[in-house]
């Protein structure tokens, strides 16, 4: 007798063979069998028929580190059919909190079911809120830097340094599985190669993996790539390109020497990989166009330079170099934090500065200062050619970049890319009409390959044995419905998801019933 058993359906098994028609039974959170159960009993039964099964996904890129302690039942992710998130990404994570550190103001604001400062804290919270999808953690380079040197602009002493190798490896012990670094923000801008180089090296040791928001993915990405395919050698160790991509169309034209730097290393023998999603505006803070001189010190520092007539110019004249008056018409504002500014969510930047009456680089100075810098904005500024070229790559996987949404209470209230609500049924749907890979490669990408080079254990394949992560979705009706204009809405398609063998989501609603857990 089985727990739950799917039957009829096509079964894309994770490894990025063709469908087959075979049954699945799942007894407590395991795969006990797949093959022909037409004689079988089960408590339930699920009837795939005409729909596609696969392994649950795993988002390779989120950022739900502390909203799955909000709202648990992630209900924009479980609609993709994620079944696992990796969190700490972009050098931010949820833990450890010590010292000078600042959670980012978008996770400040909110109300948690209880307080955390290490990682095993934050695990024990984590698990008692029990979350709908599993949840991997990296731990933040920025989170650790900050905790013990501050936003200042220099070299971390050496005995700074060992202080974060230290804390690092704490904090691997008690259930982090790498670094990741954000290295467009302040202080790891600052930060130096040999620097990462000796933090990547704690963690290799613990067999983790070192994932990087690059320095650049624009004009300077060549050597962003050269410098974290080094890292991943002199550590060796596992190295994850963060949301691939060449951005501004000057730029363009690098990304085919971008994937040949990376195939060339994987030649190698470097477990380099990377992960993207399938959308050609990016998402993050305005003030990430700040010159590094502005970002130093933290929010605090920010606002007192913007409030500074002399250093206000001096901004100005920054902001303007190497750009073009059309780059402003490629930036939207997204997330705004003051009542005046909740107008202009989802407004061109150039739109929004003639409605205040300035010209668009005051227009951003204004919309920074006037949210104590917790601005964010849409920069669309990628190629649909680069994005399909990136997606094909048989390395790439998928990831939202984003952090859990709802349609309803306190995650409803900002204004979130679409790519939240709708990365993997966007995917699935390209690769359905053929604008992309097929879609056994399609699934692969987004269970065996995230599985694999993330090292996460029993899971991302369909087979007798392995945790019961299983998804039912329909072919003819999985879609993103989320865009700019409206985002939070949820995806349709996903139809079953099942997680550790709980029932989480059934004929495309949420049951209530959770069944994540800290991997």
């Amino acid at each position: 007798m089985f727990d739950i058993k799917i039957t009829g359906g096509n079964v894309f098994d994770g490894t990025g063979c063709p469908a087959v028609q075979n049954d699945i039974g799942i007894t407590a959170d395991r795969i006990e069998s797949f093959e022909n159960l037409s004689a079988a009993d089960a408590n339930l039964t699920i009837d795939a028929s005409g729909k596609y099964v696969c392994p649950g996904f795993i988002d390779a890129h989120s950022h739900s580190d502390t909203y799955l302690l909000v709202e648990p039942s992630a209900p924009s992710k479980i609609f993709q059919g994620i079944t696992t998130e990796i969190v700490g990404n972009c050098g931010a994570s949820a833990a450890p909190l010590v010292g000078k550190y600042h959670m980012p103001g978008d996770w400040l604001d909110k109300t948690y079911p209880g307080t955390w400062s290490s990682v095993s804290e934050y695990r024990q919270l984590m698990e008692s809120v029990k979350p709908a999808p599993n949840v991997y953690m990296l731990i933040g380079h920025n989170t650790i830097r900050v905790g013990i040197a501050g936003y200042e602009n220099r070299q971390l002493k050496a005995d700074e340094l060992d202080q974060a190798k230290q804390l690092l490896e704490k904090s691997l012990d008690e259930g982090g599985h790498g670094l990741s670094t954000g290295l467009i923000y302040a202080p790891a801008m600052f930060a130096s190669r040999e620097e990462l180089v000796e933090l990547a090296k704690v963690v290799s040791g613990k067999n983790g993996i070192y994932t990087s928001h690059m320095r650049s993915e624009s004009g300077g990405v060549i050597e962003a790539i050269e410098e974290l395919i080094s890292i991943s050698r002199d550590a060796d160790i596992r190295a994850e390109i963060s949301h691939l991509k060449t951005s501004g169309q000057k730029n363009w034209h690098h990304v085919d020497k971008v994937l040949q730097l990376v195939r060339d290393a994987r030649q190698e023998g470097l477990e380099v990989a990377a992960d993207r999603y399938p959308y050609t505006s990016s998402c993050t803070d305005l003030d990430a166009i700040f010159p590094d001189w502005a970002a130093e010190g933290g929010r605090d520092a920010v606002m007192k330079r913007l409030r500074k007539l002399s250093d206000r110019k001096r901004l100005r004249v920054d902001l303007l170099k190497g750009r073009t008056a059309d780059y402003w018409g490629t930036i939207t504002i997204a997330s705004t934090v003051h009542a005046d500014n909740r107008r202009f969510q989802g407004t061109l930047l150039t739109d929004a500065a003639g409605q205040l009456g300035l010209d668009p680089v005051d227009a951003v100075l204004h919309f920074v200062e006037s949210d104590e810098v917790r601005t964010s904005a849409f920069f669309a500024g990628m190629s649909e050619e680069n994005m399909l070229k990136i997606l094909a790559e048989p390395y790439v996987m998928l990831g939202t970049d984003a952090s859990l949404r709802s349609t309803s209470g306190p995650l409803s209230k900002d204004y979130p890319h679409p790519r939240a609500y709708g990365s993997f049924p966007k995917f699935l749907r390209m690769a359905l009409d053929g604008k992309t890979v097929s879609m056994s490669e399609a699934v692969r990408k987004m269970t065996s390959l995230p599985a694999k080079q993330f090292r996460i254990k029993d899971r991302g394949v369909i087979a007798r044995g392995r945790k019961a992560d299983v998804i039912v979705f329909d072919p003819a009706k999985i879609r993103d419905i989320s865009n700019y204009a409206q985002p939070h809405q949820l995806s349709e398609g996903i139809e079953t998801v099942v997680v550790n063998g709980v029932l989480t989501l059934q004929s495309g609603r949420l049951t209530g019933n959770r069944g994540g857990k800290m991997l």
